[in-house]
């Protein structure tokens, strides 16, 4: 080697440690600028340092971020909650950190992206980046209404979507919507079914606080429901077509959705058909109580603040309020400044304009639920279509409903005795439920139906003495006005007949007085 070639090589090497050191003094100092403006600078001055650098980079930048917050004020973002859902089907061997949860009663586990992990989706050739980032909030009255640890964990989440800034409209416009899309039918298949319940605690709080879940983990679905075949399957049909007229809804002006009457005595399977119909179509159910409803004010309140894709349930709705008539004087608002107890309370006008008013239409893909034991009982502009579009019967248990039993009870489709139980399940009224309770009796499914045989025997007797009494005690309700009736006559004859000789006697008496002045007068 030349001495020229050493000092040379000498001299690159001197001029990568200078280098070397430079870069190593720049970054230091910068984590010392970067500690400095964090620890003693104010964040307001902190926020503008840090603005001006992403000015500065990004002005040179061919990127373009979209910020996604968890929350828009108080009202939590739909698009972030979309996200969440949707990188979760995005996530790759690449990314080394995912979240992983599971509640009670759920059949699948629930993973979802960690903060600070790339998640990178292509869309039409697109690439797409994903970050979540989550920001820590000092304020202890920072509060999460979806989050009951929010006040623990003080925290604000956000996704940063970037991609090359020539492919905004695309992103706005197609991208976002697909993802939103795609992420609700995402949800849907993996959606652990829930049933929510008014909070008395919460009811005044936030829309979503008023209402309280567990979650649905009822068995019914149209298989081992028992009622009529024809009916069943005219319910299904109806649901079905519900849920696949979005554009039909629209296209006519109505409100996206539906009403079902359930009536019938009980025992019928009126609750057991509403969670099969939940069941069917992966739908919350929301209870509410009417009771604890003060005004149609908080009606409507709670209205707003069910979900999509769910079903509003009201049983016993002629037993659960007496609802004022429309057509009657309803005290003014300025009442309830008095404390008028007949202001406070959910009348016929509120209810009705609850179901198909301006404010049902607060939502989509709805269905709303009454039931009850008596449907005469209930005013007519309740039953109209509309409000309530379909009346389903609940009837006492028919031959084709018992066949249901037996095959989710005993696992048989025919048997012997099945024509004896149908003709005694023809000749008497008996509910679904009752015959299940004599299907559970026994282990041997002949002693089974034949118990199920006497019972049917015994129920018609009771059925017919129950009807004797109640035609008995008709006739002597009828019976009773027109006694009393003659009894009211009689009395009122007996005191006619005293006056009218009340007042002969008072004509007698006052004929002897005249004689007696008109003999004195003589003499």
């Amino acid at each position: 080697m030349s001495f020229s070639d050493s000092s040379s090589a000498e001299s690159r090497l001197a001029t990568a440690k200078t280098v070397l050191t430079t870069a190593a003094s720049v970054a230091a100092t910068a984590m010392l600028a970067k500690s400095l403006v964090t620890d003693y600078l104010p964040d307001e001055v902190h926020n503008y340092i840090s603005y001006g650098f992403r000015f500065v980079f990004g002005y040179f930048s061919s990127q373009m971020t979209i910020i996604i917050e968890e929350f828009e004020g108080f009202v939590h973002n739909e698009i972030f909650e979309a996200a969440e859902a949707y990188l979760a089907t995005k996530i790759s061997p690449s990314n080394r950190r995912i979240k992983v949860s599971k509640h009670d009663k759920e059949n699948n586990y629930n993973v979802t992206v960690e903060r600070d992990e790339e998640v990178v989706d292509t869309f039409n050739g697109v690439k797409f980046e994903w970050i979540l980032h989550c920001r820590h909030v000092e304020s202890k009255n920072f509060h999460n209404p979806r989050d009951l640890n929010s006040t623990l964990k003080s925290e604000v989440r956000s996704f940063h979507l970037s991609f090359h800034k020539k492919f905004k409209d695309m992103a706005l416009e197609s991208y976002l919507p697909f993802m939103v899309k795609r992420a609700t039918l995402v949800k849907q298949e993996k959606k652990t079914l829930k049933i929510f319940t008014l909070d008395p605690d919460n009811m005044y709080g936030t829309y979503s606080e008023a209402w309280t879940s567990v979650t649905l983990d009822h068995p019914s679905t149209f298989k081992t429901i028992a009622m009529d075949s024809d009916v069943k399957r005219n319910v299904m049909d109806d649901l079905e077509q519900f849920v696949q007229r979005r554009e039909f809804y629209k296209r006519v002006g109505r409100a996206w959705k539906r009403g079902y009457l359930l009536y019938g005595p009980p025992g019928t399977g009126k609750s057991s058909l509403i969670a099969a119909m939940a069941n069917h179509l992966n739908f919350d159910i929301y209870d509410l109580e009417l009771t604890a409803v003060s005004n149609n004010s908080e009606l409507r309140r709670l209205l707003i603040a069910t979900a999509n894709r769910s079903i509003l349930v009201v049983e016993d709705i002629d037993c659960s309020i007496e609802l004022k008539d429309r057509t009657t004087d309803e005290p003014t608002p300025e009442s309830e400044e008095n404390h008028d107890p007949r202001y406070k309370r959910v009348t016929l006008s509120g209810l009705l304009n609850f179901i198909d008013g301006l404010w049902s239409s607060c939502g989509d893909e709805r269905i709303i639920i009454f039931t009850t034991n008596y449907k005469e009982k209930l005013d007519p502009a309740l039953l109209r279509p509309g409000r309530m579009d379909m009346h389903i019967h609940m009837s006492y248990c028919t031959p084709s409903a018992f066949k249901d039993l037996a095959s989710n009870y005993l696992e048989i489709e025919e048997h012997e005795l099945f024509s004896k139980i149908e003709e005694g399940i023809e000749a008497t009224e008996v509910s679904p439920a009752e015959v299940a309770e004599q299907l559970m009796r026994n282990d041997t499914i002949d002693k089974i139906l034949e118990g199920l045989i006497g019972f049917l025997k015994v129920k018609k007797i009771e059925n017919e003495e129950d009807k004797a009494k109640k035609e008995k005690q008709e006739r002597e309700n009828k019976e009773k006005p027109i006694k009393g009736k003659k009894d009211t006559e009689v009395m009122k004859t007996e005191e006619e007949n005293e006056q009218r000789n009340d007042r002969v006697d008072k004509v007698l008496e006052g004929l002897v007085e005249l004689l007696k002045a008109k003999k004195i007068e003589n003499d």
